[in-house]
């Protein structure tokens, strides 16, 4: 197979995106060049560190010091999800320091641990020679919230005042609040918050105001009436509440969210007065969804180049016939691969992170629930599809199913190297991207981002999970479902598989949603988590359906696909979930 022009266009405009992205994240991330930002790392006192950003405007030095502020992400974030905050306060003058949480991004495990990273964050940000000891602000979004109440309480005389965004005091083991705790008290609740039960006590996001627990913070019986001020805040009892109206995961990028965040903290520092409203950031936001598009799209003539060299071409050959006609039973086949996921995921994910032990081999809590899921649906898969397979009367290495070997063992392998070669060279640019611009490829919360040794380490343990269902899912996709008319055209066979895998989800979605919106609780309360994360499965099972067709469709049989997508969800989920484990 020799490379096409459409190929090699789709290779430069991949380019061009991850590139020209990632230089539009660089000029939001650093306010056009008028913030400086570098990484740091901070000690604890367990031996292990904390992994940082530190945010320094222009014209702050040791001799003039600027007000600083901590800002930490919630559970299963990394630093990067606080750019939002981050860029707006260093606009304003504010020295900022953003961190990865323990056993999040880079920072040592296990999560949780160290006051979940606010206490030592906050020494080191108040002993930092460009920061202003007396004038410190601290921000925390979700889990990041009960970091920064910690290090309110551990370092009472080392802060002015606190924001917590979609956040609360006294949950999950974080420190009680009350009128004086803590000191100039901001709440950013948004009006759609997934996790108003658990934060506030509340049985609606709407209702929060009502919440006799914050209504105990506020130092009142009363209704908290928004944007009132509470209290004093030349006497550090201040306290405000703002209801964006957005939901959990949306306070982060939420204009409105993001200004009364911004404009708490510049009420109760002193030293910066620009207006809260006045926004850059997004522009980081664009550049990364821009480059993580260009990213994914790299994978396709990456495959491309791969796969029309010697010997690596070797493993193809052209698509064999279909097996099945779009009749009656395809239906139901299609179906089923639409609903059983979505059935097995809630039970599955909240079993898997609760129930499965957290080890050395298993460190990470919510991937122990995705690869739960994960194998489930091999297990459903295989049945279904053996009882098929027993009544048609094939051979299980008929070509058509795209199971067979090929060479034999030499074929799997230079599957593999495709795999290895096209999931390597997106490694690589990322690596280029992090080196350049200090950016990683990301949209919202779906973050692709480099591996540490450690999260190296237990990508090995969790790859053949993940390759297990992926082999699973191509015997699905091109043995079961593959019909003549998706034979013959390659954007219909991807389409028609991204809906496939996409619709229970998008389904779950508009139902947990809407009752959200429509009664201010998701329908089901308690899946809050699960269903946050069922939006990166929507994004994601697009792109999988897409990898795995254009490779069937390039190869001939379903390994290189499997393998390709197997490399890569298990690095993009590994890199970007939270170690339980005290390695």
């Amino acid at each position: 197979m020799s490379l096409t022009r459409k190929q090699v266009g789709l290779l430069a405009l991949s380019l061009l995106l991850v590139f020209s992205g990632s230089a539009l994240a660089q000029w939001g991330q650093t306010a056009g060049g008028d913030i400086d930002v570098e990484r740091v790392e901070i000690e604890t006192d367990d031996g292990g560190t904390i992994d940082g950003y530190l945010y320094v405007p222009d014209g702050v030095s040791a001799d003039d010091p600027a007000p600083g502020v901590l800002a930490i992400h919630g559970y299963i974030n990394s630093k990067e999800t606080q750019s939002s905050f981050a860029i707006e306060y260093a606009r304003r003058g504010h020295v900022v320091l953003a961190i990865d949480q323990p056993g999040h991004g880079y920072s040592d495990p296990p999560a949780f641990a160290n006051g979940w990273g606010g206490p030592p964050a906050l020494e080191y940000l108040a002993d930092h020679e460009l920061v202003d000891e007396d004038n410190i602000g601290l921000e925390g979004h979700s889990m990041g919230g009960w970091a920064a109440v910690s290090a309110a309480a551990e370092h009472p005389d080392s802060y002015e005042s606190v924001v917590l965004v979609g956040s609360s005091t006294g949950s999950a083991g974080a420190p009680e609040g009350n009128e004086t705790f803590p000191r100039n008290l901001g709440v950013v609740f948004a009006d759609y918050d997934e996790f108003h039960w658990l934060m506030w006590e509340s049985a609606t996001g709407p209702a929060t105001p009502q919440s006799e627990k914050l209504q105990s913070v506020f130092g009142t019986d009363d209704e908290i009436a928004e944007g009132e001020v509470y209290g004093s805040i030349d006497d550090g009892t201040a306290r405000a509440l703002y209801t964006p109206r957005t939901t959990h995961p949306g306070a982060h990028h939420t204009p409105s969210a993001v200004s009364d965040t911004v404009g708490w903290t510049q009420r109760t520092l002193e030293g910066a007065d620009e207006e809260p409203g006045d926004h850059v950031w997004y522009w980081k936001e664009i550049g990364t969804a821009i480059a993580l598009l260009g990213g994914f799209l790299f994978l396709v003539p990456a495959g491309a180049v791969l796969t029309s060299r010697e010997p690596l071409a070797d493993a193809t050959r052209t698509v064999p016939d279909a097996v099945t006609e779009r009749d009656r039973g395809w239906y139901v086949a299609a179906l089923l691969a639409a609903v059983v996921p979505v059935v097995l995921y809630y039970p599955t994910m909240l079993f898997g992170s609760q129930a499965m032990p957290v080890t050395a081999i298993t460190p990470q809590g919510e991937t122990n629930g995705i690869v739960l899921w994960a194998l489930a649906n091999v297990v459903v898969i295989a049945g279904l599809f053996g009882l098929w397979h027993r009544n048609s009367g094939r051979s299980l290495g008929d070509e058509r199913y795209g199971l067979d070997i090929g060479d034999g063992a030499a074929t799997i392998a230079k599957s593999l190297a495709v795999a290895v070669g096209v999931v390597g060279g997106l490694y690589v640019l990322l690596w280029i991207v992090d080196t350049v611009f200090m950016t990683d490829f990301r949209a919202w919360v779906l973050g692709l981002k480099l591996m540490s040794t450690l999260h190296a380490r237990i990508f090995v343990t969790y790859l053949p999970a993940f390759l297990a269902f992926f082999v699973a899912l191509g015997v699905l996709l091109h043995g079961r479902l593959r019909t003549p008319e998706t034979t013959r055209s390659l954007p219909r066979a991807m389409a028609t598989n991204a809906i496939i895998l996409t619709g229970g989800f998008a389904l779950l979605l508009v139902i947990q949603y809407g009752t959200l919106f429509a009664t201010g609780a998701l329908a089901v309360p308690i899946t809050a988590l699960q269903t946050i994360i069922a939006f990166q499965f929507l994004a994601l099972l697009p792109v999988i359906a897409v990898v795995s067709t254009y490779f069937f469709h390039r190869t001939g049989r379903i390994w290189a696909g499997a393998f390709v997508n197997a490399l890569l969800i298990t690095w993009l989920i590994v890199a970007s979930q939270a170690i339980h484990y005290p390695f």
